[in-house]
């Protein structure tokens, strides 16, 4: 219909003009493809050229620096995320930190970073992290179940907001604890926007030590020194990223 309205135009008789020659409709649908080509050609220079290039730079400064790792896209499946989301709510990104956990590794290994999305440099790690008693069925280990539900004290994985600080209060080997608290929000979809019902949270947790950590309720608790150290440089507006092998997000980087 486009190429007809087209057409009517083009054999028009404008008295005094000279006559316009007569495009053919191949030729007027060949000059449209033309066009949505160059668009499409447009739209995906302009990625490249942003939200992609910077996942590459990222890649590219972080990926010799956090070794080892247990699947060889476990950051490009952190980057995309965090990048993409961050060019689709700049402001709810207000401080340039992602923590990341690979909780493919082990609890026995440090598997946890703090990194500088803007200076692409390492800020802190590795060091240990605690996955969910839900998610593993020894004390130590790796976590192979993970869930957004209620009452699962399984580890939610994907991309959180880091929101803000607050008193945590704990329980470990029959004895309270205290240590500073950082509310997450997390905003993929299926996988851990439950996450703040639930009381998931960063934390510090006596249960963490320089070698090795014990399990929480679904946090990724870390060293408490360490706790009052990153999370108030997190809270309001940094990001975190809990990745696993085991999990379809990883298919989003490929």
């Amino acid at each position: 219909m486009g190429v007809l309205a087209l057409l009517c135009a083009a054999s028009r008789f404008v008295p005094g003009a000279q006559p316009a020659p007569l495009l053919s409709a191949p030729t007027l649908l060949m000059a449209a493809t033309h066009t949505h080509d160059s668009t499409i050609a447009t739209v995906t220079t302009e990625y490249k050229t942003g939200v992609a290039a910077r996942i590459d730079s990222a890649l590219h400064a972080f990926s010799s620096a956090v070794r080892p790792l247990s699947h060889p896209k476990a950051l490009e499946t952190a980057f995309t995320s965090y990048f993409n989301y961050v060019n689709a709510h700049p402001s709810d990104v207000r401080k340039p930190l992602l923590y990341f956990v690979d909780y493919g590794l082990p609890s026995t290994e440090p598997r946890g970073y703090v990194f500088d999305m803007k200076s692409m440099s390492v800020v802190e790690g590795p060091f240990m992290v605690a996955h969910g008693r839900g998610s593993s069925t020894s004390q130590y280990g790796v976590p192979t179940r993970f869930s957004n539900g209620f009452g699962s004290a399984m580890t939610s994985l994907g991309l959180y907001v880091a929101q803000e600080l607050y008193r945590f209060t704990g329980h470990t080997g029959g004895a309270a604890y205290s240590s500073v608290g950082l509310r997450l929000q997390g905003v993929t979809p299926g996988y851990n926007d439950h996450a703040r019902a639930r009381g998931v949270v960063a934390h510090g947790a006596p249960y963490v030590s320089a070698t090795k950590a014990g399990r929480s309720e679904g946090c990724p608790a870390m060293e408490q020194g360490r706790a009052q150290r990153v999370l108030p440089e997190l809270a309001n507006g940094g990001m975190v990223y809990l990745f696993s092998p085991n999990s379809s997000l990883l298919a989003s980087a490929e």
